[in-house]
């Protein structure tokens, strides 16, 4: 059985339909990235999944409980254990880098306050931010900012991890020290990873495996490799428009190795 299965999964707003039929499995431990078009509900899915968003129809699974069906005062044992990177990070300005991480922990969790600074201190670390504790949003670069917002994910200690268009409005070099975390991550963590993703050059180094939604459906699965392999039209179209430069993505990864 997949740790996490959306099955049937209708979602609309209105006129504007999203998911018509989504079929999607998601094995533990794997590293998963989502690709597909703006517009096609790739972020809808991680919201639907942590419940900030509802189903109209179909059914999403995790750990073999239908969690699509759960109260609203329900879902905070599911968010322990599921956290989301958003995708403008989404710190409080008026909160420091340390009380922007122990907010999660305050929110879902007892713990004393020296084993919460512990956390802080420890997923700062994770992503190479030691000492920042004390620094505000406002003096952090947005890579930094998005870093700190993976630091406050880990900090849940998490069985999966989501993320949301990480490396949007990053310059390339921060996009290539993003994939390279989430990478150490997935390693180091041992946890199951969503990379929700327009960007191949990223999509194409995390993935175990990856999915692309059109038309509010999965029109293909595959490693990696058979998507760069695929005759498929619709699936060719948007990696040939998308499709990363191997050599300056290699580039990329040793200048912030």
């Amino acid at each position: 059985m997949a740790l996490i299965e959306f099955r049937g999964v209708r979602k609309a707003f209105g006129p504007k339909v999203v998911y018509r039929h989504l079929d999607l499995d998601v094995q533990e431990g794997e590293a998963l990235t989502i690709i597909g078009g703006s517009g096609q509900g790739k972020s809808v899915m991680l919201k639907l999944l942590i419940g900030l968003l509802r189903v109209d129809a179909g059914s999403i699974t995790y750990d073999g409980e239908v969690v699509s069906e759960l109260p609203e005062e329900e879902y905070g044992r599911i968010r322990r254990e599921v956290a989301m990177l958003f995708q403008g990070a989404a710190l409080f300005d008026s909160l420091s880098v340390r009380d922007n991480i122990t907010y999660g922990l305050r929110e879902h969790h007892q713990l004393p306050e020296e084993e919460m600074a512990a956390r802080v201190a420890e997923a700062l670390e994770y992503v190479g931010l030691p000492g920042t504790e004390e620094m505000w949003p406002a003096d952090l670069s947005v890579g930094m900012q998005k870093r700190v917002g993976l630091a406050r994910a880990i900090a849940m200690k998490p069985r999966v991890l989501l993320y949301d268009e990480p490396t949007t409005g990053l310059d390339p070099i921060n996009v290539a020290r993003i994939s390279e975390l989430i990478i150490h991550l997935q390693q180091s963590l041992d946890v199951t990873s969503i990379v929700v993703t327009h960007d191949m050059h990223s999509a194409f180094l995390v993935s175990d495996r990856m999915a692309m939604i059109q038309s509010g459906r999965v029109v293909f699965s595959g490693t990696p490799e058979e998507f760069r392999q695929t005759s498929e039209p619709i699936v060719r179209d948007f990696i040939d428009g998308n499709a990363p430069e191997e050599e300056d993505t290699e580039t990329l990864l040793r200048s912030v190795g």
